[in-house]
């Protein structure tokens, strides 16, 4: 029954029976070929590219010619996304899938720097660097740099809108730091000589409570949604619970998002009280929406869940009310977060107006499903497109322009202050919205606008992602097979 329903799926969503015998695969470009027809099948704009178009090409043998006048790979996948850098800015492909299944977890070379990026001034022409934290166990970690440190220029270059990439890019650099007085930069003659090696970013970067009057305030710095560190999480949150926390200050400034199922474990360790319940659901592209919901609508959603994937029981804090830390860096699952929450208790966001990523993307592998099982031997490319939108219980997702905060804060490069103390700007508005103290209103917004951080700078810095295909997947096939 279920091979008729595929062969049903693939004559509903237009395939052409190929009139020749002849396997035209064995002539196409294998990475060429497997771009074109994931995307057909799962690019989340699908419908909105014409050469992806069901009817664009007759037969196996007019999508060879049209392949082969693409020079590589890159090429084709860039010219076969929706509006480029306006609408999609995030799909990406890797020459090596090894590279993409660290990035993933938050496997990058590093040096321990996370820093953000700022223009200087209106112009947006030069460019200067801030400290937000390091990174524990990195070269950075033994040298004389820490947050709020800042810096304006690379083994003496001037940082720019144009250099940056290059001059933070390489795998050994020297930062030219300066120091800010009413917002001038100026330089001090300091220097830090630093070098990358491969990093796994541990997200739980600070967990701890502070005791404000009758309040006892559990903060939880983290850092990005990377499912390897679920275990971790869940002890960070048993550490808050057994501190008999009465308040959940969560700092997702820095955090660029991750996976969809981690976000979801999250959710639940904060509540507890809605287990089973629609933490969100996710949107695809209409023929394969079509096909999920006829065949496996339940893999769509993400539940609030009482365990994690390896059974282990989650910790719960049973919250009605959290305070979310952001910034112009909290990106994709951070967001799915803040979004999801909101119709089952009340979520209070100081900060900044967050990336405005609402979409999610799977890894795609040369192999009869997409899967990573039988993969083609002959490269090692995989895909990472945006193949689908998250809505929440009530069915809103709309938050591409950024989600604004309730409470107005940036980080003032003068006063960044010491993260986890009860006098860090950010963390000190929260207490004063938990202790009723909070009396200052808005603050003064963009002294400096965001550029780039040390992670969306990476080519997989900003993502929200599913671990694995929906299930059902197995077994579909683009328009041409």
């Amino acid at each position: 029954m279920k091979k008729i329903t595929l062969l049903l799926f693939s004559l509903i969503i237009g395939a052409l029976v190929l009139q020749s015998c002849e396997d035209e695969d064995d002539k196409a470009v294998p990475v060429n070929d497997f771009i074109w027809k994931g995307l057909n099948l799962y690019y989340l704009w699908q419908q909105d590219v014409p050469n992806l178009n069901d009817n664009k090409f007759s037969n196996q043998s007019a999508l060879n010619d049209f392949l082969a006048t693409y020079g590589s790979p890159e090429e084709l996948f860039e010219s076969l996304l929706y509006k480029r850098g306006e609408v999609d800015r995030w799909s990406v492909i890797f020459s090596d899938f090894h590279v993409l299944e660290n990035a993933l977890q938050g496997i990058v070379k590093s040096n321990g720097v996370e820093y953000g990026l700022l223009y200087t001034d209106s112009s947006q022409t030069t460019v200067f660097g801030y400290v937000r934290y390091i990174l524990p166990d990195s070269d950075a970690a033994t040298k004389d740099i820490q947050r709020g440190d800042l810096f304006y220029a690379v083994n003496g270059t001037t940082l720019t809108a144009d250099n940056y990439r290059t001059l933070l890019g390489a795998d050994s650099y020297t930062l030219n730091l300066a120091d800010y007085n009413s917002g001038t930069l100026t330089p001090n003659g300091q220097e830090v000589a630093l070098t990358k090696a491969q990093y796994a970013e541990n997200p739980v970067y600070l967990s701890t409570v502070l005791e404000q009057g009758s309040h006892k305030i559990g903060y939880l710095m983290y850092n990005g949604f990377y499912s390897d560190y679920d275990t971790q999480l869940n002890t960070a949150i048993g550490g808050l619970k057994a501190g008999g926390i009465t308040d959940l200050v969560l700092d997702l400034r820095y955090n660029g998002g991750g996976s969809v199922r981690t976000a979801g474990y999250l959710a639940s360790m904060i509540t507890g009280q809605f287990d089973g319940q629609v933490f969100t659901t996710q949107q695809w592209n209409e023929k394969l929406q079509a096909y999920y919901e006829e065949n496996n609508a339940g893999s769509l959603v993400t539940k609030f869940s009482y365990k994690l994937s390896d059974d282990t029981g989650i910790n719960k804090l049973n919250l009605s009310k959290v305070y979310i830390l952001t910034s112009a860096s909290t990106a994709s699952a951070s967001e799915l977060i803040i979004n999801c929450l909101k119709p089952y208790i009340n979520v209070v966001v100081i900060g900044d107006l967050t990336t405005g990523k609402n979409v999610g993307s799977v890894t795609l592998y040369d192999s009869p499903d997409y899967s990573s099982s039988n993969r083609d031997g002959s490269h090692t490319y995989a895909m990472q497109p945006i193949v689908l939108r998250t809505v929440n219980k009530e069915g809103f997702g709309d938050y591409s322009n950024g989600i604004s905060p309730d409470i107005w804060r940036e980080e003032d490069m003068s006063n960044l202050g010491v993260l986890g103390s009860p006098t860090e700007p950010l963390l000190a508005a929260a207490i004063a919205q938990i202790t009723g103290t909070d009396r200052s209103g808005n603050a003064p917004r963009h002294t400096h606008k965001l550029l780039k951080d040390s992670k969306s700078i990476l080519r997989f810095g900003n993502e929200m992602y599913l671990d694995e295909m929906p299930e059902g997947s197995i077994g579909l096939n683009s328009t041409l097979k």
